[in-house]
């Protein structure tokens, strides 16, 4: 085999894998060892325990990539049906080894237990393949060979498949790949619309096609944020990443205060580092949020080092007797306005004693809007010296969207608040 690798597919199976309740996860793991060694993953599918669609599904990509990657299936029951259909495929007979029969028996020894007949059917090897142990597991993995193409079977479990894939990787993928590379870049965006963003990078990335080190890039949007994924192709790794750099620096110039993270970062980890590198503290005084802005600030391991209180004031009756909310400007104004979440935001500061506090009211529906203040509409205040911010938003979708735009949005807020960078108008109200 000498011709070199260079698009990849990816098939799970299982019929767990298409309920609510269980999430492909491997495959981005192997998408993402694949693309390190420039081998693309061109498309992936998910199929049942189904004899007849796991044979389309793998004659379908066999006919078209260089690399089939199939997880789970290895099992050792009926409906474990990958080893088989492969080794059908393919037209190579499979045979029991001793070697694998002997080490899934000893498994079962070390915890006092004799091993089921059944588990002989892990031990099942086609003709040629070659055997990647399992030290996680009872199922082996396996390496075949077919003309040009690979094939790579691996167990289910993400535990037992990483070691597997690394092993194939470095053993038979990466002398494969051609000498080729590709190196990836993501910079993620807050306070802009994906719309917005395309407007403002599109004149700028049209060009990087024309490098003598092309780009390539895709816009991804998601609740809060945009990302913008760069990649490049090469042999040559640091004239891949100085290229990148340079598309990076392109965009930092028409997006200065927006861009939020170039280097993989969350927005939480962002702040977590410039509170702590300030030596800043920071509170919060949530409402329809619910806590999830202190949550997604927490999430981030030594956070205790700058986060020092929340409190949730969801009714009118809490944010009087918690916060010191006055009724008079409840009153006036109503719970969701720019007065009622300053008046948190600097309540929360000043009985925490810290340097940031934040104030979020609004309405996350689906019940509870009017003409002048409607579903969506969020009230955030950030006081800090020297003086506070407060801005109403309308953010679109359900209930749990209202609540992570909010969020997110908040802590965009205090980000800005530090770096004393303006606020970009993308969601604002008024």
């Amino acid at each position: 085999m000498s011709e070199p690798m260079r698009r990849a597919a990816i098939l799970a199976v299982g019929s767990e894998m298409l309920t609510p309740t269980r999430v492909d996860t491997n495959s981005l793991v192997i998408t993402d060892l694949l693309n390190e060694i420039g081998i693309d993953v061109v498309f992936k599918a998910i199929v049942g325990d189904d004899r007849a669609e796991l044979a389309a599904q793998f004659a379908h990509m066999l006919d078209r990539v260089d690399l089939v990657v199939l997880t789970g299936g290895l099992g050792p029951t009926e409906d474990d049906l990958t080893r088989d259909v492969v080794a059908e495929r393919l037209g190579l007979p499979l045979a029991e080894d001793e070697a694998i029969t002997d080490a899934i028996r000893k498994r079962f020894a070390q915890r006092g237990w004799k091993m089921p007949e059944i588990n002989r059917r892990q031990a099942m090897v086609p003709r040629g393949a070659t055997v990647l142990a399992n030290a996680n597991g009872t199922a082996p993995g396996l390496w075949i060979e077919a003309g040009a193409k690979g094939i790579a079977l691996f167990p289910g479990p993400p535990r037992e498949m990483k070691p597997m894939l690394q092993r194939v990787v470095a053993d038979h993928l990466r002398p494969r790949a051609g000498g080729a590379r590709l190196v990836r870049r993501v910079l993620k965006i807050a306070g802009r619309s994906e719309s917005r963003v395309e407007e403002i990078t599109q004149p700028v990335y049209s060009v990087w096609r024309t490098w003598t080190t092309p780009v390539e890039t895709t816009i991804l949007a998601a609740p809060g944020q945009i990302e913008l994924h760069l990649s490049a192709r090469g042999s040559d790794e640091s004239i891949l990443r100085d290229t990148l750099e340079r598309a990076v620096a392109e965009i930092l110039a028409v997006l200065p205060h927006d861009v939020f993270s170039v280097d993989g970062r969350s927005l939480e980890e962002v702040i977590g580092d410039l509170l702590r590198e300030r030596g800043l503290t920071i509170a919060l005084a949530e409402s329809c949020t619910g806590g999830l802005a202190t949550s997604r600030l927490t999430d981030v391991p030594g956070s205790s080092a700058y986060v020092d209180q929340a409190i949730v004031v969801y009714s009118n009756a809490a944010k009087v007797a918690r916060l010191g909310v006055p009724e008079s400007l409840l009153a006036l104004h109503g719970a969701v306005s720019e007065p009622v979440a300053q008046a948190m935001a600097a309540s929360v500061r000043e009985q925490a004693h810290v340097d940031v506090g934040v104030g979020i009211t609004g309405i996350a529906g689906p019940t509870g809007g009017t003409e002048t203040k409607p579903v969506g509409m969020v009230c955030i205040a950030v006081a800090a010296a020297p003086a506070t911010t407060v801005r109403t938003f309308r953010f679109p979708g359900n209930r749990e969207l209202v609540k992570t735009f909010a969020a997110f949005t908040a802590l965009d807020m205090v980000r800005r608040t530090i770096l004393q960078t303006p606020p970009n108008g993308d969601w604002l109200q008024k």
